[in-house]
């Protein structure tokens, strides 16, 4: 089996392409609001596989899985039907159990849509029944997540 290089992005930001489909969009040809947390999902998950430390394989080892606790969201333009769109996700903050990152969703026109997660790691089975108990983020994706947000210039 041949490892998979993983690259830290050299400015800690990555950046997912997406294109505006007609199912994102509301009758006006304009993307529905909540699409933008769909982009900033997919975004987030893709950062993660890119840098080496996937959602899944967290879930797997070690029981534990991130959840959204609060996102806020400025939308600042449209994006419109067949536009291509990046996010680009960059790391905020890390804590023992939590981490707070920043996706900016850009069009051809610039800046959409400004989003702000705050992700807590919860133990997945609490989850499954409805809890939400804090479990500790596993080491390696502490300390991948701590790298992205250094090499994007942020020290909290």
């Amino acid at each position: 089996m041949i490892a998979h290089p993983h690259a830290m992005p050299p400015d800690g930001r990555h950046r997912y392409a997406i294109r505006v489909y007609y199912e994102d969009t509301d009758a006006g040809g304009v993307v529905y609001h909540a699409n933008y947390l769909r982009y900033a999902e997919r975004a987030r998950t893709e950062a993660l596989r890119a840098v080496g430390i996937p959602h899944a394989e967290m879930v797997e080892r070690f029981g534990v899985m991130f959840m959204v606790r609060r996102a806020e969201l400025d939308y600042l333009r449209p994006a419109r039907l067949d536009d291509s769109l990046v996010v680009e996700t960059e790391v905020l903050a890390v804590g023992g159990a939590t981490t707070s990152l920043r996706q900016a969703v850009h069009g051809p026109l610039g800046l959409c849509a400004d989003i702000t997660v705050r992700l807590a790691c919860v133990r997945t089975g609490d989850a499954q029944i409805g809890g939400s108990k804090p479990g500790r983020i596993p080491p390696r994706w502490r300390e991948t997540l701590a790298a992205m947000r250094d090499a994007a210039g942020h020290t909290t």
